[in-house]
């Protein structure tokens, strides 16, 4: 006898976790929540620097490889992606971004009812309790996610900030408000010195709920379906040679695996392209030509320097100091152990005539090795790294195989598109400049990567083939859209085309990039696609003035 349940939940990630919440929330329902990695006890999943060590542990990242593409310089680049309770929301960098408000005005112009800027806001605020400034039209205060501002400050992120300002890059207090134009200190989910991902904020609060069940080690297998109707799921219980468990839904499955997982479940459930499900031996269940179609990332060239008059992070991460930064950590002081990856965001342009605010650009008092995360060089550096905001390249995401345990084909085509290589060329000239300003000059030793010499739009974007790197940011996988659209695998209310009960509910739904980091937006989604599932009204919609240009 297969347990059942009024919905099952696959995937605990940014989505997964607050559609456990919401809909267990009345008493009502019962929910299964199913997670293919542990529980989140790992103490690198909580302290905010951890992320450094999370990004390359396979216990907790289903480490991910993108093929290699011309424009990587035939590299595979790595995608990692959140393999425990909270998903990606547990080893990400904890930077709270929700993107700008004409992202999800087109969103609704793409024929997506109820997605545009007024329709969302509601939902953003409702996730999140901010602590520190900001407009509360834009802001919310009662919400379960903690999100507050770096407490961390370093005389090189006041120099760089300082040059931007000699760039007419002005200083924005909130970038997650009227507007996100500017330069700041990052905001971030982190509180009381400890990472504050989607499991610890809206799942734990629910998991004593009597009709809320929580099963990790359950390695999702294939959706099942009753004709065209989703009936339950299949999992391998511990995951490759586990004991088969079916579990059913009474009223819905909703997948909240991610831009990755998704797609590939859908796939090896017989729910895709015919010809891909054909190639790998599936029976065709429901043939939706878009499953696992749409993908994009942002794409990011990191510039380095040497450093010189001052001390950075790379220095304060070794030997005698290091022990004393862990000391003022666990003694409630400001420490490199409690930092992101990223100090300093910026948002702006790569045509200023146009002020298309279409790049964005981070900051950090710190150079790696070759532009890897997690190798610090053994010198004082920085890194200035720039990307695009909303790339036009588009790749897939396609099973290998039927077996369900095989990592999937993942091929971004970064910068296959002609336009993307004109911007990221932009974007690199700009982090070049921040670098060069006069507020930089005494401590600018030498430009290290990619160098002076490195000067042409063809050198650039050689440099950019030879050593820019995912920022972690896939999405559209799952597209939603009208009818009409040929690739749309979801409709506004996130409903699976021509099935029924099932939903997607993740970052794989969105029908084009944001310029942000995507988990405020996949959080977002899952508060908005709680309402959906339970047949809410939305809130009123916040409409706001456009800022003065």
């Amino acid at each position: 006898m297969a347990d059942s349940f009024d919905y099952v939940i696959i995937g605990a990630g940014s989505a997964g976790c607050i559609l456990a919440n919401r809909l267990t929330a009345d008493g009502k329902h019962s929910v299964c929540l199913l997670e293919a990695g542990p529980r989140d006890w790992h103490p690198y999943l909580h302290i905010p620097a951890g992320f450094i060590k999370t990004l390359t542990n396979p216990n907790v990242n289903w480490m991910y490889e993108a093929e290699p593409s011309h424009w990587t310089g035939g590299r595979a680049i790595g995608v990692p992606r959140g393999k425990t309770l909270g998903g990606s929301s547990s080893i990400n960098g904890h930077i709270y971004n929700r993107g700008q408000r004409m992202d999800f005005d087109n969103w609704a112009q793409r024929g997506n009812q109820g997605w545009g800027y007024a329709d969302v806001l509601p939902y953003f605020r409702r996730c999140e309790r901010r602590i520190g400034g900001g407009d509360d039209t834009f802001r919310g205060r009662n919400g379960n996610l903690t999100v507050t501002d770096l407490n961390y400050t370093h005389p090189l992120c006041e120099a760089f900030m300082q040059g931007a300002g000699e760039l007419g890059i002005p200083r924005n207090a909130d970038y997650n408000g009227a507007v996100q134009e500017g330069i700041s200190y990052v905001q971030r989910t982190a509180h009381n010195r400890r990472r504050v991902s989607t499991a610890r904020a809206f799942l734990n609060p629910a998991k004593s709920r009597p009709n809320l069940t929580v099963r990790t080690g359950a390695h999702a297998t294939r959706i099942l379906l009753d004709g065209k109707r989703a009936t339950g799921v299949e999992y391998a219980n511990g995951g490759r040679g586990g004991a088969i468990v079916q579990v059913h839904a009474n009223r819905e499955v909703i997948l909240s695996g991610g831009a990755i997982n998704s797609p590939q479940l859908l796939q090896l459930s017989g729910i895709g392209p015919g010809g891909l499900l054909q190639s790998l031996g599936i029976a065709i269940q429901h043939e939706l030509a878009g499953v696992g179609e749409n993908l994009r990332d942002h794409y990011a060239p990191r510039f380095s320097a040497r450093v010189k008059n001052i001390e950075t992070i790379n220095e304060l991460a070794r030997g005698y100091k290091f022990i004393g930064e862990v000391a003022k950590y666990f003694l409630g002081g400001k420490s490199i152990v409690n930092l992101s990856p990223s100090m300093v965001y910026g948002f702006w342009h790569s045509d200023p005539a146009a002020r298309s605010n279409d790049l964005q650009f981070i900051f950090t008092p710190a150079s790696y090795k070759q532009g890897v995360h997690g190798l610090l060089d053994d010198h004082p550096g920085f890194t200035v790294a720039a990307w695009q905001h909303r790339p036009q390249s588009k790749g897939w995401v396609r099973a290998r195989t039927a077996d369900p345990f095989e990592k999937p084909i993942i091929q971004p085509n970064y910068l296959a598109d002609e336009g993307d290589r004109k911007v990221i060329v932009s974007a690199m000239k700009l982090a070049r400049r921040l670098m060069h300003t006069d507020a930089m000059k005494p401590y600018l030793d030498f430009e290290e990567y990619p160098g002076d010499q490195v000067q042409g739009d063809d050198e650039l974007l050689e440099a950019a083939r030879d050593v820019a790197s995912t920022t972690f940011h896939v999405m559209g996988t799952c597209r939603m859209g009208p009818a009409a659209d040929p690739t749309a695998v979801v409709d506004d209310r996130l409903c699976v085309r021509g099935l029924e009960g099932l939903r997607v509910i993740d970052a794989s739904v969105m029908p084009a990039m944001i310029s942000a980091n995507l988990n405020a937006a996949t959080m977002m989604i899952g508060e908005k696609g709680a309402d959906l599932v339970l047949g809410r009204e939305p809130p009123d919609a916040i409409i706001v003035p456009e800022p003065a240009s």
